[in-house]
């Protein structure tokens, strides 16, 4: 699989915003396609359709793209949270 390139976006909902985003998805895009992952509690990325939804008018989430810097930094805020070193 050759990564072409790989955006990050904040998952942000009624309880949670920017700065402290629901949770933290990247999309994928190689040679054969793209895939969305998400960042979960079990601390791996899992295959998502929720941006999907969202960009077929799924409201429930707003996703805001962010940084690589950014998305290191949040999934590294629920390491902490779930308990990882």
């Amino acid at each position: 699989m050759n990564v072409r390139k790989t955006s990050y976006y904040a998952i942000i909902n009624d309880r949670s915003s920017r700065k402290d985003p629901a949770g933290i998805l990247r999309r994928v895009e190689t040679n054969d396609g793209e895939r969305d992952e998400v960042f979960t509690r079990d601390l791996v990325w899992k295959r998502s359709s929720s941006l999907y939804s969202a960009e077929r008018g799924d409201q429930q989430n707003e996703f805001v793209e962010i940084s690589a810097d950014e998305a290191e930094q949040i999934v590294e805020r629920i390491k902490k949270a779930e308990g990882s070193p």
